[in-house]
């Protein structure tokens, strides 16, 4: 039997200011998240997606060093209104812009932020006519 993939995992060095920005983009997480060590949800297709401290990698995996922020996630939003809206109300709320809203030559309206550990994630919509 092959294994089964299951989980997606970002290391973070402050949990709350972490889940903080991905709940503006309607990821949901339990109540007293903000200030566990570990965090999971489960998102479209039954695929968890983790949060790990810096401090809870280290606990387990001494020689563990942050490194550069080399991941990221893209969210798929209902239309081109809606990248523009949720690029502007993260940036907005004091994240990094990577690219304003655009349209893609690969028929996307397309954004790209920066979350609080510096990886980008995208935002976009797939365009309903050729532009």
């Amino acid at each position: 039997m092959a294994p089964t993939f299951n989980a997606i995992g970002l290391a973070v060095a402050d949990m709350a200011a972490s889940l903080s920005f991905y709940r503006r983009l309607g990821l949901e997480f339990p109540a007293d998240a903000d200030q566990q060590p570990h965090v999971e949800t489960t998102v479209a297709g039954g695929i968890r997606l983790m949060w790990d401290t810096h401090a809870s990698l280290q606990s387990f995996d001494p020689g563990y060093q942050p490194g550069q922020p080399s991941g990221g996630w893209a969210f798929l939003c209902s239309d081109a209104v809606e990248v523009d809206r949720c690029h502007a109300d993260l940036v907005t709320a004091g994240y990094s812009s990577v690219n304003a809203p655009w349209d893609a030559p690969w028929g996307q309206r397309y954004a790209q932020v920066r979350d609080p550990d510096g990886n980008v994630v995208d935002l976009f919509a797939w365009a309903t006519s050729p532009q």
